[in-house]
């Protein structure tokens, strides 16, 4: 199979469009009477199998969408191409830990384990601590080591004073378009609070780097696999939403293929029930609803998972604490800021025209 054919078949397609394998039938015949469960199978049976391929990656994290890419792995994988990798950030539930054991004895697998290039503690030591999201993060941390002053200036203005910062610049005066996760404005009120109360710790993205894309990629690479499987789904928005198929050639020497891409999360729920999948403690008993890099502050309820973290992993509290201290505190103030302003307004709208007038502005209902 050609690689414009697995192009072809990422796309979504219709079960009875494609003709099976009687060992894919098989599959199928056990299948969910669900029309996007089926074609993932179809289009995992075609690229895991394909000779396009000789050697797999599927990266396992611990977490629920990665439980569902290895029983998906494990059923369609007839040539034991597929290894399975993960990733240790220096910073991971114990939970997590104890779910990996579980997997291995349960599917009979070795999952192999990389250390990361640096570990989540190092590298926010070294490079600053994470702050809203990965984009503003590094804006930020650009800013900063061009000694920005979180001054509100025009473009031109500011970009004589800093010519070596032209992108930074842009996210800081919103020129990226309307709408655009590059802009400042996509985070409400922030560079109003940023002019008010500047950072006065270095905030930057690299402990993800360093942790996990680096270090994956580097593992990738290394070790000659041609095919790369993830755990990712469109339904979770973010940095997903940028990528359009459930296959893509990569530019690193290795393709990617996403399985679970199209599943919403009834089709998680059905796979779950349906094939008795069963998720680490970090679901069955902690209550998270994700497990990243424990205590994340970019997380939005990163608040409720320190609470969590402390009632079951009271030494990891202690640990993502005195890691992302700094950023957690900063957070926390810029929340405030804008719960104040946002009371602040609504203090200051008393008749309804006050409430007309940004819709009619903006042209939304």
């Amino acid at each position: 199979m050609t690689r414009e054919e697995l192009l072809q078949i990422s796309k979504p397609i219709l079960f009875n469009d494609v003709m099976v394998r009687a060992s894919l039938d098989e599959i199928l015949s056990d299948c969910p009477k669900d029309e996007v469960i089926a074609n993932s199978f179809i289009k995992a049976w075609a690229v895991i199998n394909s000779p396009a391929y000789k050697k797999i990656a599927c990266s396992i994290s611990g977490g629920a969408d990665s439980d569902i890419i290895l029983d998906i792995c494990q059923k369609c994988d007839t040539g034991g191409k597929i290894d399975y990798v993960w990733f240790d950030t220096g910073l991971e539930y114990q939970a997590t830990k104890d779910h990996l054991e579980y997997l291995e004895d349960k599917y009979q697998i070795k999952v192999r384990k990389y250390k990361a290039l640096k570990p989540i503690p190092i590298s926010c030591r070294e490079y600053g601590e994470p702050f809203v999201s990965k984009v503003t993060s590094e804006y930020i941390g650009r800013l900063q080591k061009h000694g920005f002053q979180w001054e509100d200036d025009t473009f031109d203005n500011l970009f004589e004073k800093y010519p070596n910062c032209k992108t930074a610049l842009k996210w800081w005066c919103n020129l990226f378009g309307d709408g655009s996760n590059f802009n400042i404005g996509r985070n409400k009120l922030l560079k109003e609070f940023m002019k008010s109360e500047p950072p006065n710790f270095k905030i930057s993205k690299e402990c993800c780097e360093y942790a996990k894309k680096k270090v994956a990629n580097a593992a990738i690479k290394g070790e000659g696999y041609d095919l790369n499987i993830l755990g990712i789904r469109r339904a979770e928005g973010g940095q997903r939403i940028s990528v359009a198929s459930c296959f893509s050639e990569g530019n690193d020497g290795y393709d990617v293929f996403r399985p679970i891409f199209w599943y919403k999360n009834e089709q998680k729920r059905i796979y779950e029930e349906h094939y008795g999948i069963t998720h680490s403690r970090c679901y069955t008993e902690y209550g998270l609803k994700r497990t990243g890099c424990a205590g994340c502050p970019l997380g939005n309820d990163f608040e409720h998972e320190l609470e969590t973290i402390r009632q079951h992993e009271p030494k990891l509290f202690v640990a993502v604490n005195n890691i992302f201290r700094e950023s957690y505190e900063y957070t926390r103030k810029y929340r405030e800021f804008v719960r104040t302003m946002e009371s602040d307004e609504c203090e200051g709208q008393m008749n309804i025209f006050d409430y007309l007038e940004p819709e009619e502005e903006n042209g939304e209902e």
